[in-house]
């Protein structure tokens, strides 16, 4: 079953790049841009890891992380351009599991967010970031994808969809999975997203689409992604 994490972030371009990454790690992403809608979304559906930013439209990230520990063991990542080491302390002593200044890699948000939830008893793999075969290359921290030495211009989605392949190469991942992770919980029975985007994909990642090497269909089931 997935972790739920809430992105408390209201820039939005963070906050979208918060959820399209994490989502793709198979996280299941809830977002707040405010105090009061991550109160609200607290009460409904409690997650198992917040990431919360400081400066809010209705007030202060640090109010919540104080009302958070008078009942909730919830860990709690801050993600602020603040940086002075004051503040950094008060909001650690709080009850905030770690800060992370802006800006910030999602490499290192998904390493801190590894040791916030190992420190609860929950243990996570450490993120696949490359995959080389073949002559393919991907480096999801850097966004780079190549095939034979030449860089590939993949789209947002297309990236998203080979980064989440990426992260269980050599593993068959459902038709039902890829579509939660890369478009949403509500899109799992919109199936002629993937074959589109799968068509896609093998035309700039396969030297022969009609023989892929790398992109594997598992009929009925879903797609692997090669790694021998």
């Amino acid at each position: 079953m997935s972790l739920n994490v809430l992105v408390v972030e209201d820039d939005r371009e963070i906050r979208a790049m918060m959820q399209a990454s994490l989502s793709v790690e198979g996280f299941e992403v809830q977002t707040a841009v405010s105090l009061s809608e991550a109160r609200a979304l607290l009460q409904h559906k409690p997650p198992d890891l917040i990431v919360l930013d400081l400066g809010l439209p209705d007030g202060d990230g640090a109010d919540l992380v104080r009302e958070l520990r008078k009942q909730h063991s919830t860990p709690v990542i801050v993600v602020s351009a603040r940086h002075q080491e004051a503040q950094k302390i008060a909001l650690l002593d709080a009850g905030a599991d770690d800060y992370l200044t802006k800006p910030f890699s999602v490499g290192e948000l998904l390493a801190r967010m590894r040791v916030a939830l190992r420190h609860r008893g929950t243990s996570l793999a450490a993120a696949i970031t490359t995959h080389d075969l073949d002559g393919l290359h991907v480096d999801l921290t850097t966004r780079v994808v190549s095939l034979d030495g030449v860089a590939l211009h993949l789209t947002p989605t297309e990236f998203n969809l080979l980064a989440r392949l990426v992260r269980s190469a050599g593993r068959v991942v459902t038709h039902r999975q890829l579509l939660a992770d890369v478009w949403g919980a509500e899109f799992t029975e919109h199936t002629h997203y993937l074959r589109l985007y799968m068509g896609q994909l093998r035309a700039k990642i396969e030297r022969d689409p009609a023989e892929p090497r790398h992109l594997l269909t598992d009929t009925g089931v879903g797609y692997r992604l090669a790694d021998v």
